[in-house]
């Protein structure tokens, strides 16, 4: 059965009459449920390139997308330390729905971030207890939406390039500048609106089913009292606030290891099941699992992946930490060392993992190249993501840190 059967229905009732998971390790296997279910036609749905909303039910039927909601709102009441190992989970079976869920998490996490005690109540009330998934229309690169008072609201208006999240969102994040001021304003909308058009246009090499496209905000009204972290139309910035970009970083991070990880698992299963030995090497070997060479190649990129996941998962306890601590205990040193250890986390698996993504090819062999089979998909989907901000600049925030002891400086992208 897969995604795209006519039953997807019974796929999403999968978890009727199964007990809720109640430990991280619980919610880690049912993400690998999850992944189980869209591996199956992974590539086919990339290549149909249609709205993923039978996926992002399915993410809703498992329980995954409240993992961070408050309990006596129905979530799970799971750490980010749990929620970044089920990125990684469930973008092992497809790197488009891990990257959403991903995003997902942060947007529901933002109004933690920046919003006052009640907006943090009302947001996660509303959307655990409705089980409805954040998208976001927040592009640094791209000019700041213009936002202009009208008595009691504010109105956003602009476009954005990318919206991951898009046409199968619930919830959608602005973010804008007050006309005439520098002053930056968050707030979470209702997606289905006539002000939020959708372009349908993203058609790019990888991650294909994140709905990235972009999207016009016209004259969208959002009273003041939504507006994140205002009281009386005056911000209350807390250094907390800065930990959303370490925070998405490391979920960047982590769909990246998922993907590489399906890379290796998927190469691995064509090996044992279709690769042929080399019969001209000297020695006459029965099987491709006998091949020396394949051997090295595949013990060397697992152990890759091994020590990526090892530094992701102690990095990711630490953010996790940081996270769920109270809010006014940060400082701008703890934040910043713990953006260095994201950023040393993202560079490596960012090359060992389009290595990985590149070199099963070499150890799956020619007949491996075939679009049936789909090992493309892998390397298309860490390449484009991975281009989302230059990687020599993480390069040089740990060698900042290393050489000169300084931590990088809050911006949108560190």
């Amino acid at each position: 059965m897969t995604i795209t059967d006519s039953a997807t229905t019974s796929l999403s009732d999968r978890w009727r009459d199964a007990p809720t998971p109640h430990t991280s390790g619980a919610w880690i296997a049912r993400a690998g449920e999850v992944a189980d279910i869209l591996a199956v036609d992974a590539v086919e749905r990339d290549r149909a390139n249609q709205e993923p909303r039978a996926e992002v039910d399915l993410l809703k039927a498992s329980g995954l997308v409240t993992l961070l909601g408050p309990q006596q709102h129905g979530g799970a009441g799971e750490s980010w330390d749990t929620a970044y190992k089920v990125i990684r989970t469930v973008a092992r079976g497809d790197g488009s729905i891990g990257q959403l869920l991903g995003y997902h998490y942060l947007w529901a996490w933002a109004a933690r971030l920046v919003a006052t005690d009640a907006q943090i109540a009302a947001v996660e009330e509303l959307y655990t207890a409705n089980t409805l998934l954040f998208g976001g229309a927040v592009n640094p690169r791209d000019s700041d939406l213009v936002i202009r008072e009208d008595g009691d609201d504010l109105v956003f208006s602009g476009r954005k390039s990318f919206s991951t999240g898009g046409r199968v969102s619930d919830l959608t994040v602005l973010e804008g500048v007050l006309e005439g001021t520098d002053t930056h304003v968050f707030a979470i909308v209702p997606t289905d609106q006539e002000g939020i058009v959708f372009a349908g246009d993203w058609d790019n090499l990888g991650q294909r089913l994140t709905e990235s496209g972009s999207v016009e905000i016209r004259d969208v009204r959002v009273p003041w009292s939504a507006a994140a972290g205002f009281v009386d139309k005056q911000f209350r910035p807390l250094a907390y606030n800065t930990l959303n970009v370490p925070a998405i970083q490391l979920v960047f991070a982590n769909f990246y290891l998922g993907i590489a990880e399906g890379a290796l698992e998927t190469a691995a299963a064509y090996t044992r099941e279709r690769t042929r030995p080399w019969p001209y090497g000297g020695a006459d070997k029965q099987r491709a699992t006998d091949e020396w060479y394949l051997l090295e190649g595949y013990g060397t990129l697992q152990s890759r992946l091994w020590a990526d996941e090892a530094l992701l998962d102690a990095v990711g306890a630490e953010v996790s930490e940081l996270l769920h601590a109270p809010r006014e205990e940060l400082t701008a040193r703890r934040r910043g060392e713990v953006a260095v250890r994201v950023a040393a986390g993202k560079l490596r698996i960012v090359d060992d993992g389009l290595d990985v993504a590149s070199k099963i090819f070499e150890l799956t062999g020619a007949r491996a190249t075939s679009n049936a089979v789909g090992l493309d998909i892998f390397w298309r989907n860490l390449r484009t993501h991975s281009l989302h901000d230059p990687i020599a600049y993480k390069k040089r925030e740990v060698g900042d840190f290393v050489l000169r002891n300084e931590i990088p400086l809050p911006t949108w992208y560190t």
